[in-house]
């Protein structure tokens, strides 16, 4: 029996009735080796998205005892990309040596396998990063939901894959998060300008996208188009504090009135005003970070939601406990009973964690 490749509106392929269990033993070999390899792909659909969420487990492992194979690893995803934005360009420099064309069929398999690829290679590393209770809860669903719909048959070739603009967009997110995951990792480049890189190649190659769906026929649909591309600029840029930093994440954490050998006492939840009255208190963050990368991040201090404090700090990729770092505040109101929060930020104001805690006897003490 042999199955058939529908097309779907808009020139996309439907793979749900692709199969084969009869083999033509005329074809041409480089048919027959096309064709078994869509058959497994067709057969064992979750394989791909396992392989890509293993290779992102095992970089996610080895960004720091293994630097140079997570940096290869990142690297071939990388190279997939390449491809998959030179698509046109290298198929058609493919027939002219080979005198054959590639198969549509398996250029959309490649497709899908790039997005299925690059989407569970980068879950890992924002699973861990995100702060659950904050607005990163919504770019860290987008990008389930988008793996999810990479890994669906029907939901990928019938409902995403004739509506351009929603293929284009997960396109997109897809990018933007692979390059956020792969340049702090290759580049050693600090989550702030990682952030600025991956939106403004994101943004420059949406123009293109925007056009092929808005053909440009006169000034003013140029003018549109351009507004539109600065506007989702401008969009990420203001939701920038929504996007977790893929490659900073705190391994431990503790709000202490002690701090001995870079060592910090019993971490508290509760601290009373007589408590802090002598010494102060110790915010105290150890971040992991690629080797190499040397990054600035800030502790926020906030009393009852107001900012009060906000000290910068230097730290230094490779260690694997993360790097330890520390503010001591003494410096508190006349009556700091209250909810406070100390919220750790890389320069651009991406969250990286917040450590909570309550001052709870309403003593007033002496400002120092």
């Amino acid at each position: 029996m042999t199955g058939s490749l529908a097309t779907a509106p808009g020139g996309r392929y439907s793979v749900e009735d692709f199969s084969y269990s009869v083999v033509n033993p005329d074809m041409p070999k480089i048919q027959l080796l096309i064709q078994r390899i869509l058959e497994l792909m067709k057969r064992y659909p979750g394989v791909i998205a396992l392989g890509g969420f293993i290779s992102g487990v095992g970089s996610f492992i080895m960004v720091d005892r293994q630097q140079g194979l997570a940096s290869w690893i990142t690297v071939i995803m990388l190279l997939s990309w390449i491809w998959l934005m030179l698509e046109n360009t290298l198929t058609g420099l493919f027939t002219r040596i080979f005198k054959r064309e590639i198969p549509q069929p398996l250029l959309r398999y490649a497709t899908q396998m790039i997005h299925q690829e690059s989407l569970f290679f980068v879950l890992p590393f924002f699973f861990i990063t995100t702060t659950w209770n904050s607005g990163q809860l919504v770019f860290t669903g987008l990008l389930s939901v988008a793996a999810l719909i990479s890994i669906v048959d029907p939901l990928y070739y019938k409902w995403l894959a004739p509506r351009r603009w929603a293929f284009l967009a997960l396109h997109t997110l897809t990018l933007f998060a692979a390059l956020l995951t792969a340049l702090p990792v290759i580049m050693h480049l600090t989550t702030s300008q990682s952030f600025k890189w991956a939106l403004g190649i994101a943004v420059l190659l949406s123009f293109p996208s925007l056009a092929s769906i808005f053909p440009i026929r006169t000034v003013r649909n140029a003018l549109a188009i351009l507004c539109i591309t600065v506007g989702i600029g401008g969009v990420g840029w203001v939701l920038r504090s929504w996007v977790p930093p893929a490659t900073l994440w705190m391994t431990d954490v503790a709000i202490s009135t002690q701090l001995q050998d870079r060592t910090p006492g019993a971490s508290l939840d509760t601290v009373s005003a007589e408590q802090i009255r002598g010494d102060g208190l110790y915010a105290y963050t150890a971040i992991n970070a690629p080797r190499g990368l040397d990054e600035r991040i800030y502790h926020v201090w906030q009393f009852n939601g107001k900012e009060v404090d906000r000290i910068p700090l230097d730290i230094h990729g490779g260690r694997k406990e993360g790097y330890r770092a520390w503010t001591h505040k003494q410096n508190f109101p006349g009556n700091p009973a209250g909810k406070w929060q100390v919220r750790v930020l890389t320069e651009d104001g991406q969250v990286i964690g917040v450590l909570r805690f309550e001052i709870t006897d309403s003593t007033a003490i002496k400002e120092k």
